[in-house]
């Protein structure tokens, strides 16, 4: 999104954020490494950000605190779509014993809003909140699936078609000769298009007006999903947990 007028003591700040959020734990110097910012400004922003509790100080170290992670909770728990859903995807890692996954697109974006562990899942680099390219999922393929073309493009525009294994999908053609098939089957397939080993099964959430919501999924190694399962028990159960929740959101 191009801003016409930005405010640069905001952009700074955003910036600086991320930049202890790449780095973790750190001091003054080493941040202005990564930012084009001398001392006395970031230690500046870094004060004002401790103050309101944003960063936490430790001797001459900076760290993110947590007051980020209550914002997003509480902006998590005001959502219907996530309260009407958790149950759902908590019962589908239960049922598979696999990762079941919820995801909502933001500014052309995949945002997981929630993941739920069953007793042989496997533990991946996802987490609440964490972003990711729409093309690369099943949960994102879902989405785009049921978006408007414009909508589509706008996105491919914007956030590019980045290959992240060999599996991934990485042009505009087949992007939407397979989002066709997402809407022929109901269900979308990521067959190590993220993760290389892993397989995906992820079906969209809409609502009465036929508007795309978001997407649950579930993931297991490939060694577990048979090209079978990718088409037989596993699209049935993701399919049903997308049912119940429409129907709960809808009525």
């Amino acid at each position: 999104m191009d801003v016409k007028h930005p405010v640069r003591t905001t952009e700074k700040t955003l910036a600086l954020i991320e930049e202890l959020r790449n780095r973790g734990p750190c001091g003054v110097t080493e941040l202005t490494q990564g930012l084009d910012m001398g001392k006395s400004a970031v230690h500046n922003h870094l004060t004002t950000l401790q103050k309101h509790g944003y960063v936490l100080k430790t001797g001459d170290e900076y760290q993110l605190g947590l007051k980020f992670l209550e914002v997003g909770g509480s902006m998590r728990k005001s959502m219907e779509f996530y309260q009407i859903a958790e149950p759902e995807v908590k019962s589908l890692a239960n049922e598979t014993g696999e990762l079941a996954n919820l995801l909502v697109e933001e500014q052309g974006m995949g945002v997981y809003l929630m993941r739920s562990k069953g007793e042989e899942a496997v533990d991946l680099d996802t987490y609440a909140g964490r972003r990711t390219n729409l093309h690369t999922t099943a949960l994102g393929k879902a989405i785009l699936a049921h978006l408007p073309d414009e909508r589509v493009e706008e996105i491919i525009e914007h956030r590019g078609l980045e290959r992240k294994t060999p599996r991934s999908i990485g042009s505009r053609e087949e992007l939407f000769e397979g989002l066709d098939v997402v809407r022929d089957r109901g269900y979308a397939i990521d067959d190590g298009e993220r993760l290389e080993g892993l397989r995906c099964i992820a079906a969209p959430v809409k609502d009465s007006t036929d508007k795309v919501l978001g997407a649950i999924s579930v993931s297991a190694p490939a060694s577990r999903v048979s090209d079978e399962d990718l088409h037989g028990e596993f699209p049935e159960r993701v399919l049903s947990a997308a049912n119940v929740i429409e129907l709960n959101i809808n009525y």
